[in-house]
């Protein structure tokens, strides 16, 4: 079957064309590898607390690394904080972005699961959401509100004066690209878009590789003046977030991030092979994604597993204490090496202030039984470089 290239003659931005563009031969054993993984996480048991800790981390990692790629200042502890701050409170501008990105998600993931839901009762098989205009415009005004920009403005699109160019990239990843620029071939090729996504051709896909494709060619028309990649990123949530993705749709923000410059190569290696009329020029793009998203898979597995057994850890070590299997001084020497950064080598726990406090009245004799007792119950061992390790399932 012929693959469907759409191509569309813009007034002044030039020709433009959509098309699926992918060498499946390359990009289906990865596909498989991704779905096998999202398969295993979600039939995994999480603990409701579990989850709850995943999702919060993942969040603030995600709106972190979609806000740190364009600039954004705060730190990800800065980041957690102001991720609870109403729009009220949210009252410097990093803050606001912060907000702003937290409420887009909520938006996206309401469409997300609204659509899931309106289609359940004649859902046979997996239907994909259908992407809307006033989506996109909603989704701007969302990120954008309240942020000083020269020419933005939340929810319009572009129109750029005759004689001003606006382009992205930059020669170390690839070069520079020159975007549509007046308003009218911005409203074309923006209709173009929404009717090629929304096509069998492009729907029938599967939403690992619908999402990718979505993203590149929103970020390729870039309609608004700013807030593009913010937008193009929440939209791959919610295509995700619609077939039923957890977490991992989040956390390629943070992978995009750590990433950032394979990121930018791979969109301009895409966008030359276009324009050199190469087979499959999008092969390139969405292979970076798969790779994105089966990393994220399983660390998000790796979290999970190292979350519940954290949590059982946690939950024996207060049995045993209730059961006077372990004494408080006991209890509280694992406590503590649970909130250290790194395990502290046997003279080095010695030394510790709070360590030495547990037995400022007690004798050696003592400090030995515990620790002792402590190893006997299968709570702490000494590993060869004789540095306590706590016994925790998973890790």
């Amino acid at each position: 079957m012929t693959e469907k290239v759409v191509k569309i003659e813009t007034h002044r931005s030039g020709p433009f064309q959509f098309q699926v563009g992918l060498d499946m031969g390359k990009v289906q054993p990865l596909l498989d590898r991704v779905t096998d993984a999202q398969q295993r996480f979600r039939s995994m048991p999480i603990l409701p607390d579990v989850a709850t800790s995943l999702e919060r981390e993942v969040l603030v990692s995600s709106v972190y690394g979609t806000n740190t790629i364009e600039a954004a200042t705060l730190t990800e502890e800065e980041t957690a904080a102001a991720l609870d701050l109403s729009q009220e409170e949210a009252k410097a501008e990093q803050q606001r972005r912060v907000s702003n990105i937290r409420d887009a998600y909520k938006l996206a993931e309401k469409f997300a699961l609204d659509w899931a839901h309106d289609k359940f009762d004649e859902q046979t098989s997996e239907i994909p959401v259908i992407v809307f205009e006033d989506m996109f415009r909603d989704l701007h005004t969302c990120i954008t509100d309240g942020l000083e920009h020269p020419h933005n403005k939340p929810g319009e699109y572009r129109d750029n004066p005759k004689g001003q160019l606006t382009r992205v990239g930059d020669r170390e990843h690839g070069g520079t690209y020159t975007l549509p620029k007046c308003r009218d071939d911005i409203d074309m090729l923006m209709k173009a878009y929404i009717e090629w996504v929304n096509s069998e051709e492009v729907s029938s896909l599967s939403p690992l590789l619908r999402a990718p494709l979505a993203h590149y060619y929103f970020e390729r028309i870039h309609p608004f003046w700013d807030g593009n990649g913010r937008v193009g990123r929440v939209m791959e949530v919610m295509i995700l977030k619609a077939a039923g993705f957890k977490y991992a749709p989040f956390a390629m923000s943070r992978y995009y991030l750590e990433h950032i410059d394979e990121y930018f190569t791979v969109f301009n290696q895409a966008r030359k092979s276009l324009e050199k009329g190469e087979d499959n020029p999008n092969t390139v793009f969405v292979d970076f994604y798969l790779r994105g998203m089966l990393s994220v898979m399983n660390h998000l597995h790796g979290r999970a597993n190292s979350m519940i057994g954290l949590l059982l850890f946690t939950n024996r070590l207060r049995v045993l204490l209730d059961e006077k299997k372990i004494n408080t001084r006991q209890y509280t020497i694992a406590t503590q090496l649970l909130n250290l950064p790194d395990m502290p080598t046997t003279q080095a726990l010695q030394r510790a202030p709070w360590y030495e406090a547990l037995y400022t009245k007690l004798t050696a004799k003592t400090r030995s039984r515990d620790m002792k007792g402590l190893q006997e119950q299968g709570l702490v061992r000494i590993d060869k470089n004789k540095k306590y390790r706590l016994e925790i399932p998973g890790r």
